[in-house]
């Protein structure tokens, strides 16, 4: 049985996973309105995986007789200065996910709740991953650097990134 204080983080993870999509999706309409088509599409499906991060816990925790609780999401931010600061704000708040996917493991623990250290673990790896993505962006922004055709090459390699992501996903299914 799953307790009350576990299924009260996992519903705080639900928030922090919806509002992570919000916000993925006002920047895609940031990068749109910019005229960078491929990180706009990037950023779409960034949404759209942080949407499928919270159903899935949404329904572990219905799964283990507990009561998942849809999230108020607060409104993310509609502005950015550059796409540099855009993708920063992505992975510090990637960053902020790890930390608390990291404190529902340890809480798992504390509690002896197997079933849900093992559910987990699915949220380590991708956390790993997520933040290894955007930190290789990060990389790849700062060694286009900031010229006159700087957005138009950084949209380019997140367009390619994207189209890899995408074909990956086709062959795992």
């Amino acid at each position: 049985m799953i307790s009350n204080a576990m299924v009260a983080a996992l519903n705080q993870q639900i928030s922090l996973e919806g509002y992570a999509s919000f916000l993925y999706l006002s920047m895609a309409s940031w990068c749109d309105r910019e005229g960078m088509e491929g990180c706009a599409l990037f950023m779409h499906r960034q949404s759209a995986e942080e949407r499928m991060h919270m159903l899935k816990i949404f329904d572990y925790i219905s799964e283990v007789d507990g009561h998942a609780l849809t999230p108020e999401i607060k409104q993310p931010p509609h502005e950015f200065s550059s796409v540099q600061e855009l993708f920063q704000t992505v992975y510090e708040h990637e960053q902020k996910v790890t930390a608390s996917i990291n404190e529902l493991v340890a809480l798992s623990n504390k509690e002896n709740d197997h079933s849900t250290g093992v559910f987990l673990q699915w949220y380590v790896n991708e956390q790993r991953e997520e933040e290894a993505l955007m930190r290789s962006i990060l990389d790849k922004i700062k060694l286009i650097g900031n010229g006159p055709q700087s957005l138009y090459f950084i949209d380019l390699e997140i367009a390619k990134i994207n189209a890899a992501a995408v074909q990956a996903e086709g062959e795992e299914a």
